[in-house]
């Protein structure tokens, strides 16, 4: 049988969900993790301390030097345990089988629910059930989510990482290696920055590129 599957990743979750608890955090640089002038780390950063250069597992005094004005904001873990079990309790009504990854993503496999018999028929069936998915999930607990749609798990999490945030992405079976050439080589599961850097320096900087070698 031809799959279906979504990859539901929450938009800079830590912070959004600090963000909606205190409006006055709202727009603002937010930064979730131990304060610059302690020993510790990033959690999570909102995209307004992301256009700094602010991003988790980075050290909060490397953070606090990118982001002058970011608010720093001691993490929740609690809440965001709670918060990330109300939003699977939400996708779980799609009637997809659930695979979480972590506290904020997960695959969603709509295989079953989704009757078309050609497979991008069938991937193309299930984008209003995505739309659907994401509109519950910003009416009822006001976070936005990206969600990649495509027949296997690592090209969903590609598809997910393409448009971010509040992003809905879908790459067709029959056009999946047309969609993946332009991409750069850390778009690629496995690609880290070193990689990425190592790559570049041979001059390989696309997925077409790396096809090419």
């Amino acid at each position: 049988m031809f799959r279906v599957i979504f990859h539901l990743d929450m938009d800079a979750f830590y912070a959004s969900v600090e963000q909606r608890d205190d409006p006055a955090l709202r727009g603002k640089p937010v930064i979730v993790g131990s304060p610059p002038t302690q020993r510790g780390v990033v959690c999570a950063a909102s995209y307004e301390a992301r256009t700094f250069g602010a991003r988790s597992a980075m050290p909060s005094a490397t953070a606090g030097r990118l982001c002058p004005k970011g608010i720093f904001v001691r993490p929740r873990m609690d809440r965001y345990q709670e918060e990330s079990r109300q939003i699977m309790q939400i996708a779980a009504r799609i009637g997809a089988v659930i695979e979480q990854m972590s506290i904020d993503e997960a695959y969603l496999d709509l295989s079953a629910v989704v009757q078309a018999q050609d497979a991008d028929a069938k991937l193309r069936q299930s984008l209003p059930v995505a739309r659907q998915l994401k509109q519950w999930i910003v009416s009822e607990r006001q976070l936005t989510t990206t969600i990649g749609i495509a027949s296997n798990k690592l090209l969903a999490k590609i598809a997910s990482d393409y448009r971010k945030p509040d992003g809905l992405t879908l790459i067709p079976e029959q056009g999946k290696v047309q969609f993946l050439r332009p991409l750069p080589v850390r778009a690629v599961y496995g690609v880290g920055r070193v990689t990425e850097q190592v790559l570049n320096q041979v001059g390989v900087r696309t997925v077409r590129a790396c096809h090419a070698l």
